[in-house]
């Protein structure tokens, strides 16, 4: 389901790890009810992230599990290290393995 997103990492459009793209609607929603929403727009969107690595992956339902991966992606944009990066693919292929309810 991924694989074609590694053809954007290849021509530059994404990165492996970074904030998850949301749908164009979402963006307008969301922008207005949840502070600091465009800052995740400073950097490219990634195939995974700290958010989804957290659990906060999937169909977002309310405002609330907005915040948090918002949150969450504010954090890794502050934060950025190449280590970081590494624990997020880590958490990333783990949670592969256990499974997630929030994933598809």
């Amino acid at each position: 389901d991924e694989l074609p997103q590694f053809f954007n990492v290849f021509n530059g459009s994404m990165s492996v790890v970074g904030p998850r793209p949301h749908m164009l609607r979402h963006t307008e929603e969301y922008s207005k009810v949840v502070e600091k929403f465009m800052v995740r727009h400073f950097v490219k969107p990634g195939i995974t992230g700290l958010a989804q690595a957290k659990g906060y992956r999937g169909e977002t339902k309310t405002v609330v599990s907005m915040k948090n991966r918002v949150k969450l992606d504010r954090f890794y944009i502050e934060n950025w290290s190449i280590f970081l990066d590494l624990k997020i693919i880590l958490l990333t292929i783990l949670s592969l393995f256990k499974g997630d309810e929030n994933a598809y």
